[in-house]
């Protein structure tokens, strides 16, 4: 059985490496500390550092759009809808054309050439996790690069430069628009040079501005515009920092700051610069990120493989261990200011797909999925920022579309502006209501992870239920209350007069009951009451002919199956509404339904959603084939980052960031009333150690688990007592805060005492585990 843990003279899961420089700006090594991104190339004759930061969007218009005034013609639309008109949201709109958010672009990037040598030798580059440094070297050159989350500045520290080096900030990267004002220079002075480059969007009075503080150690420093020639240096240092702006920036005091940034020799952490500023980063950093690792009984040849070799093993463990561990690298250093985009942080082209936004029908919720469980607050910080840095504009979402008091979040935003003003026909995205709740679940769930509630959440909370107590105001002719109109993104009922705007979608009634009874817990007396009732008031889940949960509840719409999204599965993953303790019945339809469920145009995200509802429903297999297809499917580039298609088409973080979540799920499970161990594991890793796990009722726990034991350590920080669930049974597991549980798990034991057999789970899903 596996301890979980390395040893030191192991080939580590920590990292990665290539044996040649990256080619295309995809493979390039990432690191970002939420705020500033970068993608290294490692080149050691011509080496480049894109440079991104969250803030630099492209006007195109979205800056100033609005949401569309339909409040007036609401009623006379939900007239038509409960009449059986099932093409009557298409004129649900006022006449506007698909307006995309503002794209995500690069900045620029840093630019070190030399001249080229045959010297190639012993060439190597690496991105090592724990600290976020990307590192290239050979025989005569050493570059290290990093993005310090203490400081918010990118760190370049190159060795051994050779006898001469140019060193320039260039914006001409793949998709720069004709008619960016760019001005760039570089100035000597006593303390350092600085490199400038600034671009202006064409016809707009917005811009963006990089600064570069060069400090070099020995040699000669000279202007050779727009950059600088450093001569028989020993070493250079490169502080860089992109801002973006109104106007005119004052480039002197940027420059100072950065300044400011170097150690003066007197301070406590002394030593050299790098070293200095490095060491800052790493607080952060390194903590976060080796807070939760997994090991795999994987052969030490392949974890000492690089990754694009290793990425042509699709079966290895030492490839799900790599992956897991990028994934948390990635997800943590793109989030800071705002979670992760589509992209994560990064792009090295300005024609980034579907804007590079925020999109958050599915993708973002599932980038973030690991954030509480896989004990990164950082990132859960970082989406409530974006949340609560929105309301006013959920707020007049609620009011122009809907005529309701409280918030209706956008389905796509640039991280700027939260009004809902991308929708079309095909996508009538405006008349998506669930976003909030499904916003607000990651903040809920960390909630009650450290057992203490955000007074911002409650309120936000608070007026998601005033919303569905003006919107749900029709019934049907049994009382109950009606979702009208109702969008199940991005799909449409197969009936062959339906329009994608309907009655009743499966995650509409979901989010609103979760809603609204979650607002009442955050908020004791007479408004609970009401909202509790109000929920009450809501119609069940409707099963179809085919025994699958329907994905609209209303009479009479036909499901379409082949689609990549699972909305109507929101109830299994990520709520616990639907699930296989307490509500058989109704989990055994949405086995069925996810049975049923195609992979339509095989998107990442669609694989790895799948995975997830089949975890919470405890098939391994049904699992272990839907991460097979991501990772048979070459969807990783050399980078580690993903794509959305197969064949690594189109840039995308989603399986990058998502399967990380994926493999807890697996092992893993909590609500705050209930521990799952070993719901779903695959046959592909039968023995393995995670540690560190958060669960929602106040625990860390450490998994070792093998053919013949399974152990875990359970350390509450509450008193409480749980419902447990393992392969070998069920039982009440009482917890005492700061004293450790170590539960012992065999074929039907736990701690030597007999436990009830836990039913059989429902036909068609069995539970699988190691065996």
């Amino acid at each position: 059985m596996t301890t979980g843990t390395q040893d030191p003279s192991s080939p580590s899961p920590h990292g990665t490496w290539e044996p040649t420089p990256a080619a295309r700006w995809e493979d390039a090594f990432l690191s970002g500390n939420g705020r500033h991104g970068t993608l290294v190339f490692g080149d050691p004759n011509d080496d480049r550092v894109i440079v991104t930061h969250h803030t630099l969007v492209r006007p195109n218009g979205g800056e100033h759009a609005r949401p569309p005034e339909l409040a007036a013609e609401l009623p006379p639309l939900q007239d038509r809808l409960l009449a059986g008109d099932l093409t009557a949201a298409e004129e649900f709109t006022d006449g506007r054309p698909l307006q995309w958010v503002q794209p995500f672009h690069p900045a620029f990037q840093v630019r070190l050439r030399r001249p080229s040598d045959d010297g190639e030798r012993d060439y190597r580059r690496s991105l090592d996790f724990t600290t976020g440094v990307a590192e290239s070297s050979c025989a005569d050159w050493r570059s290290r690069v990093f993005v310090s989350r203490a400081d918010d500045v990118i760190v370049q520290y190159v060795t051994a430069p050779g006898p001469a080096l140019d060193i320039t900030l260039d914006h001409r990267l793949p998709g720069a628009p004709d008619g960016l004002g760019v001005s760039d220079g570089a100035v000597l002075t006593p303390e350092g040079a600085v490199l400038t480059l600034s671009a202006r969007y064409p016809g707009r009075d917005r811009a963006y501005t990089g600064v570069t503080l060069a400090v070099v150690t020995g040699g000669r420093t000279t202007l050779t515009a727009p950059g600088l020639r450093v001569s028989g240096a020993e070493s250079v240092l490169l502080l860089t920092r992109v801002q973006r702006h109104t106007g005119d920036l004052d480039t002197v005091a940027r420059t100072q700051e950065l300044r400011a940034l170097l150690p003066d020799g007197g301070e406590p952490d002394g030593g050299e610069p790098y070293d200095v500023l490095l060491k800052r980063h790493l607080r952060l950093h390194r903590t976060a990120y080796s807070r939760v690792s997994l090991a795999l009984e994987a052969d030490d040849s392949e974890r000492a493989l690089p990754g694009s070799e290793l990425l042509k093993r699709p079966g290895s463990p030492a490839l799900l261990e790599r992956l897991f561990a990028a994934g948390r690298h990635h997800l943590l250093s793109a989030s800071g200011m705002l979670p992760p985009r589509l992209t994560g942080l990064w792009t090295g082209d300005w024609d980034t797909a579907w804007s590079g936004a925020f999109t958050t029908d599915a993708n973002l919720n599932l980038q973030t999925a690991s954030a509480v469980a896989g004990a990164l607050p950082e990132v859960v910080e970082a989406h409530a920022a974006l949340v609560h840095g929105q309301v006013p504009h959920w707020r007049d979402n609620a009011r122009a579309v809907f005529g309701a008091r409280g918030v209706v979040a956008p389905p796509h935003t640039d991280g700027e502006s939260g009004h809902t003003y991308h929708f079309s026909r095909e996508y009538p995205l405006h008349l998506w209501t669930a976003g909030a709740d499904w916003l607000l679940k990651p903040l809920v769930d960390h909630d009650e992870a450290r057992g203490a509630r955000d007074p911002r959440l409650a309120a936000v909370l608070a007026e998601v239920a005033l919303f569905y107590e003006d919107f749900l105001t029709r019934t049907d002719e049994h009382g109950q209350l009606v979702v009208v109109p109702s969008y199940s993104p991005e799909n449409r009922p197969a009936n062959p007069d339906a329009s994608w705007g309907a009655v009743n979608a499966a995650m509409d009634l979901s989010a609103a009951r979760h809603a609204l009874l979650t607002a009442a817990a955050y908020h004791p007396g007479p408004d609970a009451d009401r909202w509790r009732a109000l929920a009450g008031r809501l119609p069940p889940h409707r099963v179809n002919d085919d025994g699958a949960l329907a994905e609209w509840a209303w009479p009479g719409l036909d499901d379409t199956y082949d689609h990549r999204h699972l909305s109507h599965l929101y109830g299994v993953w990520p709520l616990d509404e639907i699930n296989p303790y307490d509500t058989p019945e109704l989990a055994a339809a949405a086995y069925r339904a996810l049975e049923l469920r195609g992979a339509e145009n095989d998107s990442a995200h669609g694989h790895l959603h799948h995975a997830l509802v089949a975890a919470r429903l405890r098939d391994g297999e049904r699992v272990a084939h839907a991460l097979g297809q991501v990772l048979a499917g070459d969807f990783f580039h050399a980078s580690l980052m993903s794509a959305h298609y197969p064949h690594r088409d189109v840039y995308n973080a989603d399986a990058a960031h998502t399967l990380p979540a994926l493999i807890i799920e697996t092992l893993i499970q909590s609500t705050p009333d209930r521990l799952v161990l070993l719901p779903a594991l695959p046959a592909a890793f039968p023995a393995g150690g995670l540690r560190g796990v958060r669960t929602r009722f106040g625990a860390v726990i450490d998994l070792d688990w093998g053919p013949r034991e399974v152990r875990a350590v359970v350390r509450p920080t509450r008193t409480h007592s749980v419902d447990l669930r393992t392969p070998s049974g069920a039982r009440r597991l009482s917890l005492r805060a700061g004293e450790d549980r170590v539960l012992t798990l065999g074929p039907r034991q736990t701690h030597s005492e007999a436990i009830p057999h836990i039913p059989p789970p429902m036909e068609g899903t069995p539970w699988h585990h190691a065996r």
